[in-house]
């Protein structure tokens, strides 16, 4: 039997997750989703397919189980992206939240294929090194299964480079977009905004300096590990 509190807690806080994206500037449109994942309950809860933004609700967010099947009777119909997040959820354990979008910035480094090289101390303190950009899905990955592949390319990128989710919290994926995930629904949103913004400023670094290089490893070992791990001492205990 389902846990139905803990279910509309999760919906509440996808809800509002998915409502920040608009209003962030990462979303036009329909073009974005958040979705969370209970463990312990085996359920995923994640924004309806193509539902407009200013008239979505909280009861629409979408329960499913760990293979993608809906679990509440009258549900519209999950994101189109559902499979994607499972296979992310499958293989980086320690994930709660995936956001997707199409937001400008991201979106051209993935049109260009290329990582963002850390080129700053603001993209240091998110992300523990370059953002990387996936290979290209092949025809036949496209036509078998778009949104399974699209979650596999990810995790093989992940293992190719020897990255961690925890550490790299965010992807793009070669000419589609990015995808970010949290420990929470709203951090994973707040990753999604500092990606693009680091897209942004990583774009006009090169074209102020085409010979721009990435912050020494020192420098980036100090920004990172201020924020994250057991010696962090940013902001309040």
């Amino acid at each position: 039997m389902l846990n139905q509190q803990r279910i509309n807690e999760m919906k509440e806080r996808v809800f509002e997750a998915n409502q920040a994206l608009p209003q962030l500037g990462l979303v036009k449109l329909t073009w974005g989703n958040v979705s969370e994942i209970d463990r312990e309950l085996g359920i995923v809860v994640i924004k309806p397919s193509g539902v407009d933004y200013a008239e979505m609700k909280k009861e629409q967010m979408v329960v499913t189980d760990l293979k993608g099947n809906v679990l509440e009777e009258k549900s519209l119909r999950p994101s189109s992206d559902l499979a994607t997040h499972i296979v992310l959820y499958e293989n980086m354990t320690e994930i709660h939240s995936i956001v997707h979008t199409h937001s400008t910035h991201a979106v051209m480094w993935a049109q260009a294929g290329r990582e963002v090289p850390a080129y700053g101390t603001t993209h240091a303190d998110t992300f523990y090194g370059s953002i990387p950009c996936t290979r290209q899905l092949t025809e036949k990955e496209v036509q078998e299964a778009y949104e399974v592949y699209t979650g596999k390319v990810i995790v093989e990128t992940f293992l190719k480079e020897k990255k961690e989710a925890v550490d790299v919290p965010g992807v793009l994926v070669f000419g589609h977009g990015p995808f970010t995930w949290g420990e929470t629904a709203k951090k994973a949103v707040q990753n999604s905004l500092v990606l693009e913004e680091v897209c942004e400023m990583a774009r006009q670094t090169e074209e102020l300096n085409a010979k721009a290089e990435p912050i020494p490893q020192y420098l980036l070992d100090k920004h990172y590990y201020r924020k994250h791990g057991k010696n962090a001492y940013y902001g309040q205990k």
